[in-house]
């Protein structure tokens, strides 16, 4: 207990009069420890009510099982995204716990927290608006019928690899983000991956993650979205960092089919209707997106490069499953179409 109380991960805030915060983060004597300036803002209600007009005249832009995310308008004429918790006394930990994460991570390629409001039983957490809206979204179509290329998939897939391998690998404290699927996936005005809603994350420095000691029954209902859930999850309720490569594994299915992780028409999961394309290489072609198929950034190599990893991030034993750096390690040598210069440079932060 002396040994997991000195580990116990800290950070401490002090607020200063310019609005900005001294986040310290890591462990005791921990080389990694350091504090950062960061623009970050605690934000009254009244501040809330004003830049989303009381919420009920702000448009809703996402939703989730325990929470509603409304555009917001600043004084200078900017836009944000304002994320309200519904009120619980279990909530309001998930809110806190969340909190605690956005404050501690810094990656291009994870959603960067802007303010927070934590006067009422609602927590609020205030992040840029990004335009081109989720990764689900845009594969579904309904966003301007516009079709994501080849390319932009392939670097989106990329950017995702990265910000897992940082929050596996590269954080003091080692993050299970818990629910990586399609719409926590935001897109920015350069269709940039920035992955969202760290609200089932995990913090701690092992890659297993035990449950809590409430019901397991209860924190497997809670946790994950149909479709895109580790089977082995499931099975046991216990959380590791290769949850999170099986999610991923489902996301590189729907950029290569097109196809959304669980139909609810057919009550199939994507897995089951591209599992023989898993199986045979030589049916690959079959199940590419045909809206893709004439796309002049195309590359059906590429295609079966991803199907192949997707296969090793989708197997039955997570101790077999690749790990994010090894997923960002075939994608830089093996996918040729991303531009690496331009990627891995913005992701060194």
């Amino acid at each position: 207990m002396a040994f997991l109380k000195y580990l116990k991960f800290k950070i401490s805030r002090k607020r200063v009069h310019d609005g900005v915060i001294v986040v310290s983060s890591g462990t005791k004597n921990d080389s990694c420890s350091k504090s950062v300036e960061v623009s970050m803002r605690r934000f009254s209600w009244d501040e809330i009510e004003a830049v989303t007009m009381k919420c009920c005249r702000s448009r809703m832009i996402g939703y989730g099982g325990f929470s509603s995310v409304y555009l917001a308008k600043f004084s200078d004429s900017s836009l944000g995204a304002v994320k309200i918790q519904c009120s619980s006394e279990r909530l309001n930990q998930v809110f806190k716990q969340e909190l605690k994460i956005l404050l501690s991570v810094s990656h291009p390629n994870i959603v960067e927290l802007k303010g927070y409001c934590d006067e009422r039983d609602e927590g609020v957490l205030v992040f840029d608006y990004m335009c081109n809206g989720t990764l689900d979204e845009n594969l579904r179509c309904s966003r301007e019928n516009k079709t994501l290329s080849w390319r932009k998939r392939m670097v989106i897939a990329y950017q995702l690899a990265l910000a897992i391998e940082y929050l596996h690998d590269k954080c003091s404290l080692q993050i299970v983000h818990g629910d990586i699927k399609a719409s926590n996936v935001l897109l920015d005005k350069d269709y940039n991956c920035k992955l969202c809603d760290f609200g089932s994350a995990k913090m701690g420095f092992s890659s297993l993650v035990l449950p809590p000691p409430s019901s397991m029954k209860h924190h497997r209902m809670i946790v994950g979205s149909q479709g895109y859930v580790d089977p082995h999850y499931l099975k046991t309720g216990l959380a590791s960092k290769k949850q999170d490569v099986y999610s991923f594994g489902i996301i590189l299915l729907e950029l290569i089919t097109g196809k959304e992780a669980f139909c609810a028409e057919t009550r199939q999961n994507l897995t089951s209707i591209a599992d023989p394309m898993l199986r045979d290489a030589a049916k690959i072609e079959e199940m590419i997106d045909p809206r893709i198929k004439n796309d002049h950034t195309f590359d059906l190599e590429e295609a079966r490069v991803m199907t192949s990893v997707s296969a090793m991030c989708l197997r039955r034993s997570p101790s077999i499953r690749l790990s994010a750096a090894e997923i960002v390690t075939a994608m830089k040598e093996q996918v040729s179409s991303i531009s690496y210069e331009k990627f891995t440079s913005s992701a060194k932060g």
